[in-house]
């Protein structure tokens, strides 16, 4: 039996005899409907359903890899032409992936090869560190370290932007764990809904920090002096004031250092920078003086700075699903085809304690084929499989043709990211 009839199977039981995890979401009948089938990695979209029970016996009837709805809303969902779907409006979507910025711990379980030379080699890389080719086959892992970075990135956005920023509700925000390496927050807003993807652009760059007028904030240089915020400003100043005031009263002299180092800094700007901590931490703390007087730093070298530190506050996000209003993105009691894991649903409450890989409340737990007593054979395709952490077990490191018998959650883990094959 091949891993793909295996595994729809297993899907399909799921959706047969867990259908209540398919949740209605809002506005139901006016969201298009995408499917990832097992036989083709080929989207089947364009599809609406007028009530979750008909959606249910979708996923029971065609148990998909992979299921998705819009973040629009179409008064004609199932129309197959884009244009003719009567546009509604889009909630904002935001994905947070680790798979799209780097964490420390892809330096010791994320591992790629050469197509080209066969050399291999651990990280993120965009090229062959020997014979510098792109034919790079890659190979990405998780982790708890990766997937709580992933949940302060989203908390980072809620508590640091949507809230203060844009005052957005707990009740409009849908949040949900991906199934596999990050986190999903859909913001439900009647506003929002009527953004356009040029307004969505520019709250991608007010979240990241790109592209910050620092002079348009109040940065400025006269007469050969620097004035730089006040603490009583708002939105980004206020949060580079912020961030800097912390930095100065919580980080030790050598872990500014190695800031300062990584933006570039000289040896002698960042002696200069250390010997001024308490006289600029007392003019960030004074709402009415704002000459930032650093030896050594002129407009060109506090802007360097800050540019630093505007890369610390900005949200990793992935741009083009928040800009994009015709995305689709994932179901929440869906199954995530590379995981077996179910896509979580939560509140904002459940999310601050929320730990995906060992989540002790049973209904937030979406490892939802766990099992310790019935076990799979599988032998190990890929060359390599890291040594790696789940409900409190730990397991690994494999290597290519081991054959082990494993619990079947974990059996279904490694059938779904295909680096393993059942063993007759």
């Amino acid at each position: 039996m091949t891993n793909s009839t295996y595994l729809k199977r297993v899907f399909q039981s799921y959706y047969r005899e867990r259908k209540d995890e398919i949740i209605p979401v809002s506005s139901l009948k006016k969201r298009e409907f995408g499917f990832i089938p097992w036989d083709k990695k080929i989207m089947i979209r364009h599809m609406g359903f007028s009530d979750i029970n008909l959606l249910r016996e979708y996923t029971v009837n065609n148990p998909p890899r992979h299921m998705y709805s819009s973040g629009s809303l179409y008064n004609l969902p199932n129309n197959q032409e884009m244009e003719y779907k009567d546009y509604v409006g889009c909630d904002l979507i935001i994905d947070i992936d680790v798979d799209h910025f780097y964490t420390p711990c892809k330096d010791k379980h994320d591992f790629w090869y050469c197509q080209e030379c066969n050399h291999s080699g651990k990280g993120m890389i965009e090229k062959c560190t020997k014979c510098g080719s792109l034919k790079i086959k890659k190979f990405s892992w998780f982790c708890e370290i990766c997937l709580d970075i992933s949940k302060k990135e989203i908390l980072n956005l809620i508590d640091n932007f949507l809230v203060p920023d844009f005052d957005i509700q707990a009740n409009e925000m849908q949040i949900a764990f991906s199934g596999h390496r990050g986190y999903h927050l859909k913001i439900e807003n009647d506003k929002i809904r009527q953004l356009t993807s040029e307004d969505r652009r520019e709250l991608v760059d007010y979240f990241t920090g790109r592209n910050i007028n620092f002079q348009i904030l109040g940065f400025d240089e006269h007469a050969g002096q620097i004035f730089g915020f006040l603490n009583n400003n708002k939105d980004w100043s206020r949060k580079i004031t912020d961030k800097i005031q912390n930095m100065l009263l919580n980080n030790t002299n050598e872990e500014i250092t190695k800031f300062l180092e990584q933006i570039g800094l000289s040896k002698n700007l960042i002696i200069s920078f250390i010997n001024s901590k308490d006289y600029f931490l007392n003019i960030l703390k004074n709402n009415d003086y704002n000459l930032w007087n650093i030896e050594g730093f002129g407009i060109t070298t506090w802007k360097r700075f800050l540019k630093g530190i505007v890369h610390e506050i900005g949200v990793e996000i992935d741009e083009p699903v928040t800009i994009d209003i015709h995305r689709l993105i994932r179901y929440p009691g869906s199954l995530h085809g590379k995981t077996g894991f179910k896509v979580q649903a939560l509140t904002l409450e459940e999310l601050y304690e929320f730990n995906p890989l060992n989540e002790n409340k049973k209904h937030l737990n979406p490892i939802v084929f766990e099992s310790y007593e019935y076990k799979q054979k599988i032998k190990i395709s890929s060359i390599e499989i890291p040594e790696f952490y789940i409900r409190d077990k730990t397991y690994g490191p494999y290597f290519k043709d081991d054959i082990i018998d494993i619990e079947n959650h974990i059996a279904i883990l490694l059938l779904s990211r295909d680096v393993a094959i059942l063993e007759e």
